[in-house]
């Protein structure tokens, strides 16, 4: 186990947790041991002084029936038995005696033990049964103060027993919290590792110039991810400006001889060096179609290109009014030539998001729906606002799109199984960047059901700022 391993600190964590309970566990078996000593020697107690008063009530029985047969029958053996009950009594009254402080009845049942060892049957009837009378009722009140005592005893031990469950209730309550504090300390030293990833892939996931330094502690095992993370984020981006380098390149060596193609099929066409025949203008009315669309997808490589190059969005409040009437003025010539009219309903005033970015998404959409859309039917542009979302919604009439196509459409060259209009095959970058705008602008895109059109696509852009 290495030191500082995810594996060591995961197991220190559960040790640091479990002290706490293990220090109210053996507080807990302490409490309980003393707890049932007490009831024990409380038990040992009250046994105890309820022998000896029933000792002592066995004992008085005996006394007083001596006492009165040696007065009756006049016989010295009967006076010595009831000596040595005397003594008895005496012994068991004394070892009562001291758990009873300052008892009156102990001196009064002494001052009557001593008046039966001296006593003479000359005596008086009378003065005998005052004396076993007095003796009697002192005994009985002796009982009585032992029952007291015991009592009081158990109401000792009760508030005793009741200050200790307070006591354990504070000390769970108390060790209970700091077990829980230290679950949700061990679960963050466990768990800032695993965040600080999750950052370093959300920074590489959004092409982030600088990433999260790497950590100089923790456990090994996740600085180790860490660093392989940034190894790899260095080789994507090599990977990333190879890939532009090759898109801008290839776009810009193709235009050069594209052009002189253009060129040279646009004075042929024109019949410039010489007339052609019915034929070979056929095949240039072909070479131009041809040399029109592999402009139309070397243009779109490089703005795909360009939008891949754009590190960040550079957000602003966008005039709603102005930005549609440059959208529709750029694009009227298309929409007539197709005889489509456009019914925009703009809810918003103004647009927070990157300029050069939401007019792409507006080029793309309306491109699209110009291709793919009924000819001489209407196209909706709807700009609205749900709670904090920012939502356009270009819709046009037309073939519906599958569910299976849906879920690829908004990939890079990946076309729809549709027809265009203009017969050209696309590039498949239209929606595509459609939906790497959005998410630019950290939105999304989605194909949506609405009963006014067959297709809509809907973009959604936080409103990140208040107006």
């Amino acid at each position: 186990m290495q030191l500082g391993s995810l594996r060591q600190l995961t197991l220190v964590s559960f040790a640091l947790v479990l002290v706490p309970l293990v220090v109210l566990l053996w507080h807990s078996q302490i409490t309980l041991g003393r707890m049932g000593e007490i009831a024990t020697n409380e038990a040992e107690f009250s046994v105890a002084m309820v022998r000896r008063v029933n000792s002592l009530e066995s004992f008085s029985v005996d006394i007083e029936r001596l006492i009165r047969q040696y007065h009756v029958l006049d016989k010295a053996e009967l006076k010595e038995l009831s000596d040595k009950y005397v003594e008895r009594f005496t012994e068991a009254l004394g070892s009562l005696c001291v758990q009873l402080e300052n008892s009156q009845e102990c001196h009064v049942l002494s001052e009557r033990l001593t008046w039966f060892q001296s006593y003479d049957r000359l005596s008086d009837q009378l003065l005998l049964d005052a004396q076993l009378a007095e003796f009697r009722r002192a005994l009985t009140e002796l009982g009585q103060s032992v029952d007291s005592l015991l009592d009081d005893r158990i109401k000792k031990r009760q508030g005793y027993v009741s200050s200790v469950q307070q006591t354990q209730a504070w000390l769970t309550a108390l060790l209970v919290s700091i077990s829980l504090m230290l679950i949700i300390f061990g679960s963050q030293l466990i768990l800032r590792p695993v965040r600080k990833l999750e950052h370093v892939i959300q920074a590489i996931s959004l092409q982030e110039d600088e990433l999260p330094e790497i950590s100089n502690s923790g456990p090994k095992e996740l600085i180790l991810v860490e660093r392989k993370l940034h190894r790899l984020a260095e080789r994507l981006t090599q990977l990333e400006h190879l890939r532009h380098a090759l898109l801008r390149h290839a776009s810009h060596e193709l235009k050069t001889p594209l052009a002189s193609i253009k060129e040279g099929c646009s004075l042929l066409t024109e019949q410039v060096v010489g007339e052609l025949t019915e034929q070979q203008m056929e095949v240039m009315s072909l070479l131009n179609s041809s040399t029109d669309r592999l402009n139309t997808l070397i243009m779109q490589l490089l703005d795909y290109n360009l939008l891949l190059q754009q590190a960040k969005p550079d957000f602003q409040w966008l005039k709603t009014a102005t930005l549609i009437e440059e959208f529709i003025t750029d694009n009227r010539l298309a929409l007539q030539q197709n005889k489509h009219e456009l019914d925009t309903k703009i809810e918003l005033n103004q647009v927070y998001a990157d300029a050069k970015l939401f007019r792409r998404i507006l080029d793309n959409l309306l491109s699209n729906a110009i291709a793919h859309g009924s000819k001489g039917r209407p196209i909706n542009i709807k700009l609205y606002q749900e709670k904090h979302v920012q939502v356009l919604d270009v819709s046009n009439r037309g073939q519906k799109i599958s569910p299976e196509q849906r879920a690829i459409l908004f990939e890079p060259f990946n076309r729809g199984e549709g027809k265009r209009n203009d017969r050209i095959i696309g590039s498949g970058l239209g929606l595509s960047i459609v939906a790497d705008c959005a998410r630019m602008m950290r939105g999304k895109v989605e194909i949506v059901d609405v009963d006014y059109a067959d297709v809509c696509f809907r973009v959604s852009i936080p409103l990140t700022e208040k107006k």
